[in-house]
């Protein structure tokens, strides 16, 4: 019958009992060499598989050894453990590490690796110990000069398989936990179309080229014949992602109901028309359920403390508590959010949180990070932490490095953008997950200056931009559910930035080198054994690029470039 694809094998010819007879044969004292492999593609899935290699010892003992063969289909090494793997068009050569290079006769020493294929993975058929054949048999390499004069008294034993432990750079400590992740997200357009169901998998999916969002933030039209504009976005974000929560911002109520009668230049809601906000958001909850799109999260208002020329409202904090703790349970089957202000500012929000009502009826603060640093509220939310409201920045646009029109923007190794997208959008991203923040969302996903292309500045529409690469560094890895827990780092690691999560099954690492040197082979020290590691990089130069990792118990070592965002994934 056919064997399952994830347990093919290929033992190289002549089995182990043939080869020892042959040995046997051999003129006495003479020095012999032999080898036996077995190579084994222990998983598979599209794309890729997982491979154990056994080498047997039938020569004389072995003080080191290079076991070499090639790929007849195009296959390529993505990690090793065990073994130090280098690769050249379809030959790959696997070397020794420090603790496995002594091999007795008839011991074994094995290793493993992770590949990647495109059509097939056909096991290779031939293979080299330090240059000899493996074909299961010995040959003398050397003629005697003289006689043994004496026999083991002990049988020989195989070298070790795992290596001591390296002293570690990076410590996870599962065991102090931080904030749980909601998300990382984006918004659709406020004022103008929607994203097309291209663009909207593109942004929410998790696959290759897919940047994995788990939050789309949109708006609240104060007319509801608009709200029908979003709907195909949204419900296709919601099919196509995994896990993805709906933000819905209302930026003014109707001008009829505020003291200025118009839609911009903020202008408050009146006191009599407070029950009639709370029932527009609740029917604006109501039409996208039965348009069969849930919306996980209303917030009150886009800040109410910005007054331009544009749609908005005017909003103190103790307006929004009475709002919220008077009118909140009139919105169903949503979560409210307080309250979106400019730079987090606790004023619009303290009130809420100290009024056990009003509290009870929200689910979320909310925040942009325009000035939040400088402010000095770019950290934890103390009040919000206690009584259990998550913190989510829902809101930041940062795009200094070139002009509007210029087409760096379009250019993936543009040195200035990437310095930016470095330098300033991740590293605040870094920086809210310090804070114990549970989300962060960006402003426009689809525009020139952020993760997907919209035409404009030399971008192609829809099309993935660097930024959008770097933010899925975060997004595509770390998902909702998972949760921050604790490191230490040694002074090698210094120069890195690195917040750790939990979830799923895995450990997953964010690593952002904004250095100008690399920190190479960095040993990264598990609470227990992993099974796979897997890195990627997003730099000037590369895109959500796999690196090679070693895996060793509860180690893994890696190196991180310079200039760099890494996500290492441990699957346990």
């Amino acid at each position: 019958m056919r064997r399952p694809r994830a347990t093919i094998a290929a033992v190289s010819s002549g089995v182990v009992l043939a080869a020892v007879g042959v040995a046997a044969a051999l003129p006495a004292g003479a020095a012999a060499a032999g080898c036996a492999v077995a190579y084994t593609v222990s998983s598979q899935w599209q794309g890729g598989f997982g491979a154990d290699v056994a080498i047997t010892n039938l020569g004389d003992p072995l003080t080191s050894w290079t076991l070499a063969w090639s790929f007849g289909a195009g296959q390529t090494v993505t990690q090793a453990w065990n073994a130090t793997l280098t690769q050249s068009g379809t030959a790959v050569t696997a070397k020794n590490v420090g603790y496995n290079g002594s091999v007795a006769t008839n011991g074994t020493v094995s290793f493993g690796f992770n590949g990647s294929w495109t059509g097939s993975n056909p096991a290779p058929t031939s293979f080299t110990v330090n240059g000899v054949a493996c074909t299961g048999s010995t040959t003398p390499t050397t003629a005697p000069t003289t006689a043994p004069t004496t026999t083991p008294t002990t049988a020989p034993t195989s070298g070790p398989t795992t290596a001591p432990s390296a002293t570690p750079d990076i410590t996870v400590n599962t065991a102090t936990k931080y904030q749980t992740i909601d998300g990382f997200g984006a918004a659709v357009s406020i004022w103008g179309g929607a994203w097309s169901t291209a663009e909207t998998q593109t942004l929410v999916g998790t696959g290759t080229n897919q940047l994995g969002l788990s939050i789309v933030r949109t708006g609240i039209s104060p007319v509801s014949s608009e709200w029908a504009t979003q709907v195909n976005a949204l419900k296709t974000a919601k099919a196509s992602g995994s896990n993805v929560k709906i933000l819905a911002s209302p930026w003014t109520a109707p001008a009829a109901w505020k003291t200025n009668n118009s839609r911009i230049n903020g202008g408050k809601l009146k006191t009599d028309y407070y029950d009639d906000y709370a029932n527009h958001l609740n029917s604006y909850v109501q039409y996208m359920r039965g348009q069969g799109v849930t919306i996980d999260v209303v917030s009150i208002q886009n800040e109410p403390d910005w007054h331009p020329a544009y749609d908005s409202m005017d909003w103190s904090g103790d307006e929004l508590r009475n709002f919220v703790r008077d009118q909140g349970a009139k919105i169903l089957n949503t979560k409210l959010m307080v309250a979106e202000a400019v730079n987090l500012n606790y004023g619009y929000t303290d009130p809420t949180l100290n009024d056990a009502t009003a509290r009870n009826n929200i689910g979320y603060i909310g925040g942009h990070l325009y000035g939040t640093e400088d402010s000095g509220r770019l950290k934890p939310y103390a009040l919000a932490a206690q009584y259990n409201k998550p913190v989510w920045m829902t809101e930041w646009n940062f795009h200094e490095a070139a002009s509007d029109t210029s087409t760096a923007w379009a250019d993936g190794g543009n040195q200035a953008v990437w310095d930016e997208t470095l330098d300033d959008v991740i590293r605040t991203v870094n920086k809210s997950m310090e804070a114990n923040w549970s989300a962060y969302v960006w402003w426009y996903g689809k525009r020139y200056y952020s993760f997907i292309g919209d035409g404009t500045a030399g971008t192609s529409t829809g099309a993935v931009l660097k930024r959008g690469y770097a933010f899925a560094q975060y997004a595509k890895y770390v998902r909702p559910g998972d949760q921050r827990v604790a490191l230490t780092k040694s002074s090698k690691a210094s120069p890195l930035e690195v917040t750790a999560y939990q979830g799923g099954g895995k450990i997953k690492l964010v690593i952002l080198n904004r250095s100008t040197s690399a920190v190479n082979n960095a040993v990264i020290q598990a609470p227990q054994t992993v099974t796979k590691a897997e890195d990627y990089v997003t730099s000037r130069t590369a895109n959500a690029a796999g690196q090679a990792t070693s895996v060793n118990g509860g180690q893994v070592t890696v190196s991180i470039p310079a200039r760099s965002i890494s996500t290492v994934v441990f699957t346990l």
